[in-house]
């Protein structure tokens, strides 16, 4: 286990460097400075990273250009006509119903909140396995309003439905996870790394497997609770920084 550890930390050390920012999802809300365009970017960038990272890069670029790429803005003053363009934005089964239903929630939402680290708190207990509580929580909320389409509650995951939660636990890692490489933003302080859940996409969940940090025979949100409670033993108070690894070794080096 010392062996594996020291391995995976330098694992860490060469993928959590700004040169990791430009090929992937997060470079999208790195593209912004206000803390809400951050949140906003950074949180459809999570839901639509599934395929291939230039394609998803690509999908929000052509979002965001349709918020002239100040989204905070864009959902505090926009009016109906502006929906328009929405209308004909799709990235694989996320189409423009959905497009417009979390563009209603999230004007909704910041017309009575400042954060939407504040909609991420309603299930929070303070306690280290909070995260099943806060996703829960937070997808229940997400489609409490009267018009939630049944159809585009499938884009965010919730361990109700034993989802590996992987797209929704990497966002909350770009937003609550925060070091000295400047790729995680740390912009939230109420929900602490330790309650971090890994997400477990594709090349980390074959990784982890070789590894052996991983031996459930599905990908699901308990496989994700195993994989997140073996790096715990490597760094109790910042597992998830161990994704950097996981997904580098897969991605980068295939291995």
């Amino acid at each position: 286990m010392q062996q594996l550890k020291d391995f995976l930390d330098q694992k860490v050390e060469q993928y959590n460097q700004p040169g990791f920012i430009a090929n992937d999802p997060i470079s999208i809300p790195h593209r912004f400075s206000k803390k809400q365009d951050i949140e906003i970017s950074g949180f459809f960038a999570a839901i639509l990273a599934w395929g291939q990272r230039k394609t998803i890069i690509n999908k929000c670029l052509e979002l965001f250009q349709r918020m002239d790429n100040a989204p905070h803005d864009f959902l505090l003053n926009h009016r109906e006509i502006d929906l328009r363009p929405f209308l004909s934005f799709k990235h694989r089964t996320f189409n423009d119903i959905d497009t417009l239903y979390f563009i209603h929630f999230l004007t909704w939402f910041y017309k009575n909140h400042e954060s939407l680290e504040e909609a991420f708190l309603k299930g929070q207990t303070g306690h280290l396995d909070s995260m099943e509580s806060i996703l829960s929580q937070f997808h229940v909320f997400f489609f409490s309003l009267e018009d939630a389409p049944t159809r585009t509650k499938k884009h965010i995951a919730t361990p109700a439905r034993k989802a590996a939660c992987k797209r929704i636990s990497m966002y909350l890692r770009w937003m609550v996870r925060s070091d000295d490489k400047g790729v995680d933003f740390g912009l939230w302080k109420n929900i602490a790394p330790a309650q971090l859940i890994c997400p477990c996409d594709l090349h980390v969940d074959r990784v982890g497997r070789k590894l052996g940090l991983i031996t459930r025979k599905q990908t699901d949100w308990f496989t994700a609770l195993e994989l997140t409670q073996k790096l715990r033993e490597f760094d109790p108070l910042d597992p998830v920084k161990y994704d950097f690894a996981l997904f580098g070794l897969g991605i980068e080096e295939k291995f």
